[in-house]
């Protein structure tokens, strides 16, 4: 079991130093206080949950929620499945060439014998 890279071995370490620190007088009082706040965690949570019931209707308990999870993105599988692909074959170049639109120099407009001509008033 981890939480957050926090293995039991390490919590139980942390929970031996803070009740060392801490002292065995205001260890219970600080223990009290830790169960009303999870409790209250744990109040909120539901209330949330049934809120959300009530505001969706039938629909929340239709909805797929382990699909919403956002575990099961994982970047490294989905780079990995993203490789495994096989790419779509490249077309060769006269075949891309003639579908491109871009214009050429033999399509561009020829200028007329003279000086260049401009707008003074454009910016």
């Amino acid at each position: 079991m981890s939480l957050a890279g926090i293995t039991l071995d390490k919590l139980l370490i942390i929970a031996i130093l803070a009740a060392v620190l801490i002292g065995p007088e205001r260890l219970p009082a600080l223990a009290e206080r830790l169960g009303t706040l999870v409790r209250g965690l744990r109040d909120l949570a539901g209330g949330a949950k049934q809120r959300m019931r009530e505001e969706m209707g039938p629909e929340f308990d239709e909805v797929d929620w382990k699909k919403l999870d956002p575990r099961q993105y994982d970047p490294r599988r989905i780079v990995a499945n993203a490789l495994q692909d096989d790419p779509a074959p490249k077309p060769d170049f006269a075949t891309a060439a003639a579908g491109s639109a871009v214009a050429t120099v033999s399509a561009l407009p020829r200028r007329h014998e003279g000086p260049m001509r401009f707008d003074d008033e454009a910016t």
